[in-house]
C-alpha cells in the first residue's frame, strides 16, 4: 500500500518512512499541505494518509478540509500525528475528517 507521509520535520517523516518500509508500504514524503497536494498528483495511487497537525504554509487541519472537498480524494483515509493534546483540536480533527 502506498502512504502519503505529510510531516515538516524529516526526522519523524524518516522514522515514519522506516516503520511503514519494515510493514511492507512504500511511502511518499511531503513537507507541508501544499507539497501533499503535489505529491498526490503524482501518485494517485496513494490509499493513506498520515497527516502531521502543526506545519508551516498549509497546516494538517487546513490539507484536511481541502481534500474532503475533492471526490477523487476524499476518500482516502488520514490519519492526523500530533502532540496536540486539547479535547477540542482532536474534535476539530475528527469533524475535519480525520480517522
Amino acid at each position: 500500500m502506498k502512504v502519503l507521509v505529510v510531516d515538516d520535520s524529516a526526522i519523524m517523516r524518516k522514522v515514519i518512512e522506516q516503520i511503514l518500509e519494515m510493514l511492507g508500504h512504500e511511502s511518499v514524503p511531503a513537507t507541508n499541505g501544499v507539497d501533499a497536494f503535489e505529491r498526490l498528483k503524482e501518485h494517485e495511487d496513494v490509499r493513506l494518509i498520515l497527516l502531521d497537525w502543526n506545519m508551516p504554509e498549509m497546516n494538517g487541519i487546513e490539507f484536511l478540509r481541502a481534500i474532503k472537498e475533492r471526490p477523487r480524494l476524499a476518500q482516502i483515509p488520514v490519519i492526523m500525528l500530533t502532540t496536540e493534546s486539547e479535547r477540542r483540536k482532536m474534535i476539530e480533527a475528527i469533524e475535519a475528517g480525520a480517522k
